[in-house]
């Protein structure tokens, strides 16, 4: 029997959280039967089934003009600096209609496509195509007018206009513009359209852009598959022997803290400053018990402000290193703001590390409040900080109890089982492969 031939198309293959689950899928979708390929701007990772569209020294140069240019044109429109990588007009892209591995697949899945990887042009020239294709959101991007996250505005359930990431926003402004465009180029298709968590289903059918297609009097499909990781790799290792390995304390309670960027303003950054130091102040006695591990880039003197002591281990770039400092804590937090299906969140659950987290996006999808992590009001710095005491409460009663038993051992494997059961590579891999054989039936 012939094999669905499914190409994935994302803009990265080794950037950003979206990147990271694309290859996780990747692989996920060729264990299950299918032939899966990925296509991106430029390839930087050592797999046969992953090709780049812009090889070599010209293509790489060319790919970072495209993204300069658009940022560029960006920054004429812009409220100020704090928002020019949060907006994507997708003025500026390549046509990738033509390539061998375009016109051969069966289906397109597209990803996260922005920052001159395509443009709406260029979707448009996918679309023309007549091939089937399913689009996995990771931001909010492909149904408002250009923004990834729209915070508390909610114009996209209209039209956009008066973006306040703008610098003159009006009712006709740049995000209008982008939103009728993606309008016309929508109700030509029939784009079937898929979510990591319900949150961002939800969010996406409030879209009047996802709401009607002219071919169709039904609103766009729209349904969830979260991302897939692969759990023989993330998975717990001895806790003293991996807190040996990153040269860590062990007779600390870690809590780790990791972003590609943390002092991005989304990822909540000053609400975990405030959460320590509440911790501080209310007990002063928690000092000489918790210690921070930080990953991501970061910035000395942001860290210097924490008021317990901090390791700080840089940028991490394999799993084998993240599964090794997933291990080594104790707990996770994440006070993001607005997060989609935070592959962060999913890689601690996977190793066994509880969580502590903002309910907030899709979040409380991967989190079962105090079943193997804990929820916190959102932008409660105060019960982000009751978080991180309940996970230590129960560390600390583990220390003197019966460790097969006690109930920080069970919140560290309901925090496993809960990937296990739902976010496995063959679990997604399934879903998946079901949707693209009904879509290429219809």
């Amino acid at each position: 029997m012939k094999k669905l031939k499914v190409l994935l198309i994302n803009t990265y293959d080794n950037y950003g959280g979206a990147s990271l689950a694309c290859v996780r899928l990747l692989k996920a979708l060729n264990q299950c039967g299918v032939e899966a390929k990925l296509l991106v701007q430029v390839k930087n990772l050592p797999n046969a089934h992953i090709s780049g569209t812009s090889q070599g020294w010209g293509g790489k140069k060319l790919a970072l003009a495209r993204f300069a240019l658009e940022r560029w044109q960006f920054s004429f429109y812009e409220r100020d600096k704090s928002v020019r990588f949060a907006f994507s007009p997708a003025i500026t892209g390549i046509d990738i209609s033509q390539h061998p591995w375009v016109q051969e697949a069966d289906v397109l899945h597209l990803h996260w496509i922005n920052f001159g990887f395509l443009s709406l042009h260029s979707l448009q020239k996918l679309i023309a195509l007549k091939k089937p294709i399913v689009w996995t959101l990771h931001d909010m991007w492909a149904f408002t007018g250009g923004c990834h996250y729209t915070g508390d505005c909610q114009n996209f359930h209209h039209s956009c206009g008066n973006c306040y990431m703008l610098h003159h926003p009006k009712p006709q402004d740049w995000s209008y513009q982008v939103f009728q465009k993606k309008f016309r180029l929508y109700h030509q298709s029939r784009i079937h359209f898929v979510t990591c968590s319900r949150w961002l289903g939800e969010t996406a059918r409030q879209s009047s852009l996802l709401k009607r297609s002219i071919n169709s009097p039904q609103a766009f499909a729209i349904q969830t598959i979260p991302n897939p990781i692969d759990t023989e790799i993330f998975a717990p290792l001895a806790k003293k022997a991996a807190q040996q390995a990153l040269k860590l304390p062990q007779t600390q309670f870690l809590l780790l803290f990791g972003a590609m960027n943390i002092a991005d303003k989304r990822k909540g950054l000053a609400y975990l400053q405030q959460a320590l130091d509440f911790l501080a102040q209310q007990y002063s006695h928690l000092s000489s018990h918790i210690e921070l591990v930080v990953f991501g880039k970061s910035q000395p003197e942001v860290l210097a402000k924490f008021p317990f002591k901090t390791h700080n281990l840089g940028f991490l770039s394999s799993d084998e290193a993240l599964v090794q400092v997933y291990s080594a804590a104790h707990a996770f937090i994440l006070p993001s703001l607005e997060d989609n299906l935070p592959n962060t969140v999913m890689e601690a659950l996977a190793c066994a590390t509880p969580v502590v987290a903002f309910r907030t996006g899709g979040v409380p999808e991967m989190i079962d409040h105090q079943q193997n992590g804990y929820l916190a009001d959102y932008q409660s710095s105060e019960d982000l900080a009751k978080g991180i005491l309940w996970v230590y409460e129960q560390y600390s009663k583990s220390l003197i109890t019966n460790h097969l038993a006690d109930t920080y051992t069970q919140t560290c494997q309901n925090a496993r089982q809960k990937v296990l059961t739902e976010f496995n590579e063959a679990v997604v891999g399934q879903k998946y492969f079901e949707v693209y054989q009904e879509i290429t039936k219809q």
